[in-house]
């Protein structure tokens, strides 16, 4: 398969699992994705070792249609360099209120997705954590951390983006209580 294709079918894969996450979720507008990404793992490497702009970009790029379309904010998570920091709106970041950092991912440090979202996000700021309502991990990036309190797995119908290991989430409020507690009203 040749690149243009690659990257075609990368672009493909994460819209599908993003709007399939955000329906599976019940996602409504203001709420936060997080999504964690190798693109390293995407194009076929160890994560860390063969970070890709084109890459980023064709994960990015669906993305951003698909939460801007629902009202969602989205998270990118940086690499372990700069300790999983996130991306994310100036808007959603004062809206949550969750402090702003200052730092600028780059490749290097940040990872490729964190970089390309910090250039191309309009208002991007980088915060250190975040409590995100549903999230994808894409390449086994460790996105817990920016999830809500109860995080349930989600099995979506795609397991793989390019060549990572596709790994989705929702959340839910904890149910508290004992033997007689009611989780519904009738």
């Amino acid at each position: 398969m040749d690149d243009a294709t690659f990257l075609a079918e990368v672009r493909r894969q994460v819209a599908n699992a993003a709007e399939e996450l955000l329906g599976a979720a019940s996602l409504q507008r203001g709420h936060v994705l997080v999504v964690g990404c190798s693109t390293s793992e995407v194009a076929g490497a160890r994560i860390g070792t063969a970070g890709s702009d084109a890459v980023a970009e064709a994960i990015l790029e669906p993305l951003w249609q698909v939460t801007q379309a629902g009202g969602i904010y989205l998270a990118c998570q940086c690499c372990e360099h700069l300790n999983r920091a996130l991306v994310i709106s100036a808007e959603a970041a004062e809206g949550h209120n969750w402090e702003q950092v200052t730092v600028v991912p780059v490749p290097k440090a940040g990872g490729a997705f964190a970089a390309r979202a910090m250039r191309h996000m309009p208002g991007a700021v980088v915060v250190e954590e975040i409590q995100a309502h549903a999230g994808l991990d894409i390449g086994s990036t460790l996105i817990g951390m920016h999830l809500r309190r109860v995080a349930v797995p989600v099995r979506l119908s795609l397991d793989m983006v390019g060549h990572a290991r596709l790994t989705a989430a929702r959340t839910r409020p904890k149910l508290i209580g004992g033997e007689r507690a009611v989780y519904r009203l009738s």
